[in-house]
């Protein structure tokens, strides 16, 4: 087998294991005509105290991997669009960028989460890697990877802890950023601690916004609630994310109806829209089908109860990391598993290859270990789950990036 060959036997085995959307012949042109229907206004919400007013749908792009679907998502009215400066090592916001360029720059919004040096994902802490210069240059590579002369809204990822969300240094840079007029709001992003970060990003009294984790498994919900209203009630527009729980089930469970998980979130009205990850024509349609009616049906309420006290422990991980540790090797066991609900949740290959990169393993950890120690909240089975994702490390990233 020549060296092509063997180069395209192993992309199409690695896709066709994980996903076979991520391949661009796999996803058509998305010009103008395509078949979605919605002329009519979507329904909004305010996102807080910015002015904004967004569908109740938004666009994560972190799968997109043709510019002319976030063309097509436009044109069906989808007006804000998310990515970070960690997808693709940068070249999904070129991509976003691309998409949106010719349009009215104020007839859409561009988000996006700038992870600065120095910040430790697995605690949520800053090291003395971060500098405020380096973190401002972080933004401005964001901001002409785009294409714009400014960045809507710009989040601080990974956000939890109370002395990382009111860090003088964060604080510093986004107040810097906004009186340039490089970023004119500014918010946090969090998977985890979600309750203190909220909580502190309100004391802060400079943060516009906050993306959050929130489904149907949300565990600590009346908490989280609490949350969410007092930073609507300060002035802050929340959005959400992770909201089919991981998109999918494991074979234990019945397929997720993802309408109603949808549907579930937004029966909150201080969620002002959700960040879906969408990324084929169908799925676009679908979920804008959806918001035009909220309320959910009998059967939506009864397919949701299903899935959620349901057999199988499905995909989506609470981040809790309360099974750090239990483990002996100190594994980051949420990043792992974050990395695993992207590979077989979302089919995103890419960015499960990435996240796994950031957990810092190498090999198969799991493989010292005889039985595991570690009892996961959610049910999981840590050694299996981690077995599997692990073997993406060894897997080029030029043999998974289309």
């Amino acid at each position: 087998m020549n060296t092509n060959n063997r180069r395209e036997f192993l992309k199409r085995s690695i896709i066709g294991v994980s996903g076979a959307a991520l391949l661009p012949g796999t996803i058509n042109a998305y010009a103008g005509e395509s078949a979605i229907q919605f002329a009519q206004k979507l329904p909004e919400r305010s996102l807080g105290k910015t002015g904004i007013k967004t569908p109740l749908i938004s666009m994560g792009t972190s799968g997109t991997t043709n510019p002319n679907f976030v063309k097509a998502a436009y044109d069906a009215g989808i007006r804000l669009f998310f990515s970070a400066n960690y997808y693709g090592e940068g070249n999904n916001e070129i991509l976003v960028g691309e998409g949106l360029k010719g349009i009215p720059r104020d007839s859409f919004l561009v988000g996006t989460a700038a992870s600065p040096d120095g910040l430790d994902r697995r605690s949520g802490t800053l090291t003395g890697e971060f500098t405020v210069d380096g973190y401002i240059k972080k933004a401005e590579d964001s901001l002409k990877r785009f294409g714009l002369d400014h960045i809507d809204i710009l989040l601080f990822p990974y956000a939890g802890k109370k002395e990382t969300v009111q860090h003088e240094g964060i604080l510093k840079t986004m107040e810097q950023l906004k009186k340039q007029g490089k970023v004119r709001f500014v918010g946090i992003a969090s998977h985890s601690d979600t309750v203190e970060a909220l909580n502190a990003a309100v004391a802060a009294g400079i943060y516009d916004m906050a993306m959050i984790s929130y489904n149907y498994k949300t565990q600590n919900k009346d908490m989280l609630d609490q949350a969410v209203a007092n930073a609507v009630k300060a002035g802050m527009g929340v959005v959400a994310m992770k909201t089919t729980a991981g998109a999918s089930r494991d074979k234990s469970g019945p397929p997720l109806n993802t309408n109603a998980a949808l549907k579930w979130v937004l029966q909150n009205e201080n969620i002002t829209s959700i960040v879906s990850g969408m990324s084929s024509v169908e799925e676009l349609q679908k979920n804008l089908t959806m918001i035009q009616n909220l309320k959910m049906s009998e059967q939506e309420l009864k397919d949701l109860n299903l899935a959620a006290v349901g057999s199988g422990t499905g995909l989506y991980c609470q981040q809790c990391k309360q099974c750090i540790p239990q483990c002996p090797h100190q594994l980051d066991i949420p990043t792992l598993m974050r990395s695993y609900m992207y590979a077989y949740g979302y089919k995103n290959t890419e960015q499960a290859w990435y996240t796994l990169a950031d957990s810092g393993i190498s090999g198969n950890p799991c493989d010292q270990c005889d039985t595991c120690k570690v009892n996961c909240i959610s049910g999981f089975d840590i050694k299996s789950k981690i077995s599997d994702i692990a073997r993406l490390r060894d897997v080029p990233l030029d043999f998974i990036r289309v």
